[in-house]
């Protein structure tokens, strides 16, 4: 058990293990609640996109709680979050995005862990994305539900398939800045993760706005 509380100098910002080691990488955590809160009192109606915006917010708790007691128990409370997001995310475009009811939703959960391992060993061999390998086929899954929902529908889904597209976007620069943290720090001692927080809370909250507007352009849609 005294491994779970092993300290973890993971990011270029640490230099010891004290809690203000990473003032930068711990306070845009700030930004995940701040987006999570703007979200909340935008999807009154919508239980799930109000699910995601919890989670967005616990997502901010986690990372802040990692980047200020770096340890193996507090790397769990990071990563797990951001992973039920996007199993919720997932569940929710398979449904109500693409239209599949029933068993679909599930089976595309169940689906994601073995599809990121395989994809992230894959990306892993292929580009130098170090740790942000786990987080690379992620941008993929985005774009081809991209494809797949502005096939769908008329102009809401080409509107939802552009929405998409643009947070993968994001999440592609926004994997870039994770991935330069280690190589840059010596001519960077700030390193670049914070920028990772920044920009994924930005696409975070983008992906729960996208749902959004999906959502109430098929209820104000005719039949």
């Amino acid at each position: 058990m005294t491994t779970m509380f092993q300290p973890i100098d993971a990011y270029c910002e640490r230099t010891s293990a004290a809690y203000w080691a990473e003032p930068v990488n711990a306070l845009t955590n700030v930004a995940f609640l701040v987006a999570a809160l703007i979200m909340w009192r935008r999807t009154a109606g919508l239980p799930l996109a109000r699910a995601m915006c919890g989670v967005l917010g616990v997502i901010g708790l986690g990372s802040w709680l990692f980047h200020t007691h770096a340890n193996r128990l507090t790397a769990l409370m990071d990563v797990l979050p951001i992973l039920g997001f996007i199993l919720l995310y997932l569940h929710a475009a398979t449904r109500d995005l693409l239209g599949r009811r029933g068993w679909w939703p599930w089976i595309a959960v169940a689906g994601f862990l073995p599809y990121a391992a395989g994809a992230g060993a894959v990306l892993g061999a292929l580009l130098p994305l170090g740790s942000s390998a786990a987080y690379a086929p992620i941008p993929p899954l985005i774009l081809a539900y991209a494809w797949a929902v502005g096939r769908v529908g008329p102009e809401t889904g080409r509107k939802t398939g552009r929405g998409l597209a643009v947070g993968a976007a994001i999440l592609i620069v926004s994997l870039t800045f994770r991935t330069l943290d280690g190589p840059v720090c010596e001519a960077l001692p700030l390193g670049t993760h914070f920028l990772w927080h920044l920009l994924n809370a930005l696409m975070l909250g983008w992906m729960i706005e996208v749902y959004r507007r999906h959502m109430l352009a098929k209820a104000q849609s005719p039949g």
